[in-house]
């Protein structure tokens, strides 16, 4: 039974500013693992913007926004051996996350040029 579903769409330029101008804005919000793989790619805003909406579709779908016992850097978009997108926790948050009766996640990421969108929905 679906128990959540949470939709983002944001600009890369955007995200391109803020890691650009803020310090520690990219570690605040993105793991270690993420920055290696975004870093690596050769359109990086572009991933690091689809990693930013599928973190904040996440929280949409959660229905509670953001919770305490949980980090934007810590839930973390991997990737199955195929490619494709999957949400994991780590740190604090995966033990918050424990505590929630949260079935299987589905993320669906996807970016252009301008615009990256994500969506999460969440089975209980």
């Amino acid at each position: 039974m679906i128990t959540g579903i949470g939709t983002d769409i944001i600009e890369v330029a955007r995200i391109a500013e803020k890691i650009s101008k803020e310090q520690g804005f990219r570690e605040l919000v993105f793991s270690e693992a993420e920055i290696i793989y975004c870093e690596k790619a050769s359109n990086k805003y572009q991933h690091y913007a689809a990693r930013f909406a599928a973190k904040e579709a996440f929280f949409k779908a959660l229905g509670t926004g953001w919770v305490e016992g949980t980090a934007f850097n810590e839930v973390e978009i991997t990737h199955d051996e195929k490619g494709k997108p999957l949400l994991n926790f780590i740190g604090t948050t995966a033990a918050t996350m424990k505590q929630k009766a949260i079935g299987t996640i589905l993320v669906s990421i996807s970016h252009v040029k301008q615009m990256a969108t994500a969506v999460v929905v969440i089975e209980g």
